[in-house]
């Protein structure tokens, strides 16, 4: 910094307060100190200034699969939010691996975050925290099984309800239901969901883990005397997986059988017919838990927070209404469509 400044000719503490951001500098000697800085290719060493400060600007985020769209929107607001605090955002993946998040939650806090943002593989999140960790941590999408956590999330019983009294007006007799695990909250709070809105409807639970290929027991289901008259699958990579089989069985969807999908993707609004899915609120969701995140980095020490987000449900021609046509109609989780 010193070699900066002879060359700008100006003060150390101005060439600090130009690569700080400060405006107290004038454009045209700020505009001196940045040639300088372009000339001799310098550059800020942030472990130094963090030592020398005390104060961390470096967040962690612990993400289950950096392939899942919906976790990838996640990290892209989050790190769009945190750079706007003028934070910088270290992202890594657990693989939905319980074992590798124990050991990603280890590493990530040899980086001294100034706080972790966590989405758990699972609710044992408690049982792999490293001893000793007493950073500020918010937990999103995924519910712990201990409640020690700020968390935000959203209400995946009642948007999985609103699917199941959907599919249960139609007039479908019997659902099957498929989701990865129900070690997983998210799931289970699902078909909690699912069974709450059913009514007269049978339902039948098909756990398919973290393959993205549809499991043989599906196919026997589909093919045989008692396939179900709709499905409803719980994370858009079972539907992805699900609708890939139905083509190959030659099932046609919205016609034989109703499908509609927990998490909105794109592809799902391009078939005919366009799937009916649940879109979860992920923007809100991060922009929600950089916020509380960032009053626990000031301080904030008020009692722990739990926010729960209404997801929107769009029903298209996937699940057809008897005496309607197949355009899309959105409604509120809240209500009974």
């Amino acid at each position: 910094m010193r070699v900066v400044a002879e060359a700008a000719q100006v003060s150390v503490a101005t060439v600090s307060n130009v690569l700080n951001g400060k405006t107290t500098v004038a454009p045209e000697i700020a505009e001196r100190v940045r040639a300088a800085v372009e000339a001799l290719g310098y550059v800020r060493d942030n472990r130094a200034a963090r030592l020398r400060s005390g104060q961390s600007r470096l967040v962690g985020l612990i993400v289950p699969d950096l392939t899942n769209p919906m976790f990838a929107s996640f990290v892209s607001t989050l790190e769009h939010l945190a750079r706007l605090d003028h934070y910088d955002l270290v992202v890594v993946s657990s693989r939905n691996d319980p074992d590798e998040e124990a050991e990603r939650l280890g590493k990530i806090r040899e980086w001294r975050p100034a706080g972790l943002i966590v989405l758990p593989c699972d609710g044992a999140l408690v049982d792999r925290l490293p001893r000793g960790l007493t950073l500020p941590i918010v937990v999103a999408d995924r519910i712990p099984d201990v409640r020690r956590f700020d968390l935000v999330a959203v209400d995946n019983a009642e948007a999985s309800a609103t699917v199941t009294r959907h599919l249960a007006a139609q007039g479908r007799a019997r659902c099957l239901v498929l989701g990865t695990s129900l070690k997983i909250s998210n799931v289970r709070e699902r078909w909690e969901g699912a069974r709450a809105g059913a009514g007269p409807m049978a339902l039948d639970l098909l756990e398919v883990g973290f393959d993205d290929h549809a499991p043989a027991e599906l196919a026997d289901l589909l093919r045989g005397p008692s396939r179900p008259d709709a499905i409803f699958c719980l994370d858009h990579e079972t539907t992805l997986a699900v609708y890939r089989q139905l083509g190959e069985i030659g099932i046609r969807a919205g016609r034989d059988l109703a499908i509609a999908s927990f998490d909105e993707m794109e592809w799902m609004r391009l078939v005919t017919p366009a799937i009916t899915a649940v879109r979860q609120p992920v923007e809100e969701m991060a922009q929600s838990a950089w916020t509380i995140l960032r009053r626990r980095i000031g301080g904030d020490e008020s009692p722990t927070l739990s926010r729960r987000l209404t997801c929107a449900v769009t029903f298209r021609g996937s699940t057809p209404r008897q005496s309607a046509s197949n355009e899309a109609i959105t409604c509120n989780t809240g209500g009974t469509p």
